[in-house]
């Protein structure tokens, strides 16, 4: 007599339907997968400070595109006699580099639209959905969007420095010294800024891992 084997598929064969119930409270699987996949850890991983001291470190040693060593050595230039080196090195630096700051009619409102959108696309996942990734993006990218705008002003400052040296209304030892007074102005702008955002950013990420030990 053959012995009857059964099989935990057998009721596909037996013409028995199934019904598999979704979980209670799961009513869009869809956005809990997308949140999901959002919600990744940050505050507890090393690279993300790590990317953070990046960031802040590149932003310090340049203003305008332009190196900081630069900027520090025109402004030591000499008022009077021959063109300096140094000064005339800054001016080249700006004249290559100042057109990357310059907006077409439109692009100013379009850049502060899309960045008002995902900004607070971020900030509603981040400190309302709870998405430690969100807040942690929020945190590492929020200072350098207020930054622009400031960075942009600078540069039509100095672009019409450039412009009056070009022109002959100064000489390029003044218009390298007045434009890297400003751009060192700037710098100083940034090494608060810096200094603020990462002690928010610490501060948040010390209390989320308090909050969060495990990670979720």
């Amino acid at each position: 007599m053959a012995r009857r084997v059964s099989s935990r598929f057998s009721f596909a064969r037996s013409g028995v339907r199934v019904r598999f119930s979704r979980p209670a409270g799961d009513d869009h699987p869809l956005t809990q997968t997308i949140l999901a996949i959002l919600d990744s850890r940050s505050f507890g991983s090393i690279w993300f400070w790590l990317l953070l001291t990046l960031v802040w470190t590149i932003a310090g040693r340049r203003v305008l595109g332009v190196p900081f060593d630069v900027v520090n050595a025109a402004r030591k230039s000499r008022a009077e006699g021959g063109d300096d080196p140094a000064a005339v090195s800054l001016l080249d630096w700006l004249s290559l580099t100042l057109p990357r700051w310059r907006l077409a009619p439109g692009e100013g409102t379009l850049l502060s639209g899309v960045a008002c959108f995902a900004m607070s696309a971020l900030f509603l996942l981040g400190f309302v959905y709870g998405l430690e990734m969100a807040q942690a993006i929020v945190l590492l990218v929020l200072p350098f969007v207020l930054l622009y705008p400031v960075e942009l002003r600078l540069a039509r400052r100095v672009a019409g420095i450039l412009g009056a040296a070009e022109a002959g209304a100064l000489s390029v030892n003044e218009a390298a010294g007045q434009a890297a007074g400003l751009m060192r102005g700037h710098r100083r702008i940034i090494s608060v800024l810096s200094i603020i955002a990462v002690a928010l950013t610490a501060y948040r990420g010390a209390i989320w891992v308090v909050e969060h030990p495990f990670g979720f």
